[in-house]
């Protein structure tokens, strides 16, 4: 915390963070080549520039290092930091997805306005034009490959993320843990985590053998990317478009979205799966009254 200190979390302030560690664990006698491995493997690009990192991020490198320089010490099951992740895949397995409300919400709808690209200029476009511009693209992008009925997959998405971060390559999935909602959530990582998420997105398409409803499915999507924590940032941002998406492959579209970006859920929480959905519905509902109003206002 020294170093976060000292540097105030500027510009590239991770790699004086990452030497200060180095020349730590090499007053314990560690060798100087596997000091930096130890170090990388602790950190693993959890740091960022201009962020300072969580408390529990802090701690949680500050046990690895530990447990590095004594491999003897072994943690208590009980005392180690819960995988948010797979509690999201067993509130998954638990909701009753099928039981959205019926309101005609799989019937194609277009609305009287863009409520989608509206959020993006005014929410987005307040906290950088910039992250607008490039996040009204990969909509462009999202759409486009909605009305082709693409399939969901993590590369799409990486396709995608590409213009939401303004990055010159796609971006891979996370190497290490993530973080989210200030350290209070933390998402493992596994050999077959990307794999595990993209069966999961396989789902959001329609199933004749196994009807669900559009909204169900959308909900799902966005959560399932919102708790995998596929990259290092833009994660609601990439769960918000994978929802439009999903609403777009089968003609729907909202004039409204604001229930849908101001509001966080938890991942170990049951009842906020059947929020998003509920939230969706209202929107749906309004969207189409409000079609159906300026088509009569028109004709």
């Amino acid at each position: 915390m020294l170093s976060v200190d000292r540097t105030g979390c500027g510009s590239g302030w991770y790699g004086h963070c990452h030497q200060v560690l180095t020349w730590f664990l090499s007053r314990w006698h560690a060798a100087a080549d596997a000091a930096r491995d130890m170090v990388d493997e602790a950190i693993g690009g959890r740091f960022h520039s201009w962020t300072s990192p969580g408390t529990v991020l802090v701690d949680d490198i500050a046990e690895r290092l530990a447990l590095s320089v004594r491999p003897d010490v072994v943690l208590n099951p009980s005392e180690a930091a819960p995988d948010h992740l797979e509690r999201w895949l067993a509130v998954r397995a638990s909701v009753p997805w099928p039981d959205a409300p019926d309101s005609n919400s799989d019937e194609p709808v277009t609305p009287s306005r863009d409520g989608a690209a509206e959020s993006i200029r005014a929410f987005d476009g307040a906290i950088d034009p910039g992250r607008a511009e490039g996040l009204l693209t990969a909509l462009e992008l999202v759409r486009s490959d909605a009305a082709q009925g693409a399939s969901l997959t993590l590369e799409r998405l990486r396709g995608w993320q590409q213009y939401v971060l303004g990055s010159p390559h796609p971006p891979s999935f996370r190497d290490s843990v993530a973080f989210a909602k200030g350290g209070r959530e933390r998402y493992g990582i596994a050999p077959d985590t990307p794999a595990r998420l993209d069966a999961c997105l396989a789902e959001s398409a329609s199933d004749g053998r196994r009807p669900l409803p559009l909204i169900s499915r959308a909900a799902r999507a966005y959560l399932d990317v919102c708790f995998f924590h596929p990259f290092d940032d833009g994660n609601a941002r990439a769960g918000f478009l994978t929802l439009i998406f999903v609403l777009a492959r089968e003609g729907v579209a909202l004039d409204d979205v604001s229930l849908l970006r101001r509001v966080s859920f938890q991942a170990d929480s049951p009842q906020d799966p059947p929020t998003l959905i509920r939230y969706i519905d209202l929107h749906l509902a309004h969207t189409r009254q409000r079609a159906a109003s300026h088509r009569r206002a028109t004709d």
